[in-house]
C-alpha cells in the first residue's frame, strides 16, 4: 500500500507460495509496523519472544498460537493479543493469512 493509496483488499494483497512464508509490510514506522503474512498449510515461527506487543488478526484460514506454552486456534475473522516478554509461535493449520501489527 503506497502513501497515496488508502484502500486494498487484505485477502489479495499478499498471495500463498507452497510449502512458503510470504510477507508484505504494510506500515513501517518507528512506533510500530503492520505486516501481512500468507502461510501455507504446515508452515510456522518457532517459538520467540518480542519486546513489544503484537497483535495478530486472522484474515483467512486458521493458525494455532502458543502463547506462554498455552495453544489457542485462531480462526478467519479471530484475533488475539500477544503479550511483550512471553514466549509464542505460530503454525498454519491449513492455507491462512494473518495481519500483525507491533506496538513499540
Amino acid at each position: 500500500m503506497s502513501e497515496t493509496t488508502n484502500k486494498e483488499s487484505l485477502i489479495d494483497a499478499v498471495n500463498y507460495q507452497n510449502g512458503s512464508i510470504v510477507s508484505r509490510q504494510i506500515v513501517k514506522k518507528p512506533n510500530g509496523n503492520i505486516t501481512l503474512f500468507a502461510f501455507s498449510k504446515g508452515e510456522s515461527l518457532t517459538e520467540h519472544t518480542s519486546p513489544y506487543e503484537a497483535v495478530v488478526y486472522m484474515v483467512d484460514g486458521e493458525m494455532e498460537i502458543t502463547i506462554g506454552g498455552n495453544p489457542f486456534n485462531v480462526k478467519g475473522g479471530e484475533m488475539i493479543v500477544m503479550p511483550p516478554g512471553i514466549p509464542h509461535g505460530l503454525k498454519a493449520t491449513v492455507n491462512s493469512k494473518m495481519l500483525l501489527t507491533m506496538i513499540k
